[in-house]
């Protein structure tokens, strides 16, 4: 399947998924009429040809190198709170950031990041850091509006854009009709809504200095589903990767408690 198949099907799902929530709960679609929607369409056009573009470069070259530029959206999203909300950087969030980021390019390394070079993996290694930029403007939107609006408008808003952003695209590169080829794809988005959820919850509780370094963590759950679904045994690299990915937390959460 194409990257923009895959996100208009995700979305379409998601889209779905929260109209059934809605109409369970018994409220309507006016309840969640933001003030902000060209707010919404603009996170909506971060999140939607973000992910695409990291989808296409996973695609087109090696997927670890791909997802070590991916990360770079920590960094991105850091750097963008601190210039666009003023957020400061305390010396447990340097620790926190130093510590999760050293534990997510030793695992990388040890998985074979970067390993060779390829002049023809420069595009899609261009392509996975705008990505990377796109997602991390996509953050810096979801903390504004999560401040203003509930995490089940925030939702709504970008899934229905969503829709719209990647029809055509989707349409225009679309591989397959063949439905048992495209329900994996439909049963995203349930699992993203879900995911997304939490993370609106805990952008808005706490600064992107905080909340950044966090995101590396799913490079552990990333290991533990290679190792019980595929059979991939983490190397020692990605053992003392983990152990400083968790330190970065718990310095987080030290500090949070404190």
């Amino acid at each position: 399947a194409s990257p923009m198949q895959i996100i208009f099907l995700r979305y379409i799902s998601g889209f779905i998924t929260l109209s059934c929530i809605i109409a369970f709960s018994g409220n309507s679609f006016a309840a969640h009429i933001s003030k902000k929607p060209f707010s919404h369409f603009a996170r909506a056009i971060f999140g939607c040809y973000g992910g695409a573009a990291i989808i296409y470069a996973s695609a087109n070259m090696p997927i670890i190198d791909a997802t070590a530029i991916s990360l770079l959206y920590v960094i991105f999203v850091i750097a963008l709170g601190v210039i666009f909300l003023g957020e400061r950087i305390r010396r447990v969030h340097w620790l926190a950031i130093t510590l999760s980021t050293t534990g997510a390019a030793m695992i990388m390394a040890s998985r074979g990041a970067f390993q060779t070079f390829d002049p023809s993996y420069l595009w899609p290694a261009s392509i996975a850091l705008l990505g990377a930029l796109l997602v991390a403007a996509e953050g810096i939107l979801i903390k504004t509006l999560s401040q203003t609006d509930k995490a089940l408008t925030v939702l709504l808003y970008v899934n229905f854009f969503g829709i719209f952003l990647a029809m055509f695209p989707a349409i225009a590169s679309w591989q397959s009709t063949e439905i048992y080829h495209n329900i994996p794809f439909l049963m995203l988005g349930p699992v993203a809504i879900t995911a997304q959820y939490f993370i609106i919850r805990g952008y808005r509780m706490a600064d992107l200095t905080v909340v950044g370094p966090i995101d590396y963590t799913w490079l552990l759950f990333a290991t533990l589903i290679g190792y019980w679904f595929f059979a991939e045994v983490p190397t020692i690299g990605v053992f003392i990767g983990a152990i400083f990915i968790t330190m970065g937390g718990i310095a987080i959460a030290i500090m949070r408690s404190n």
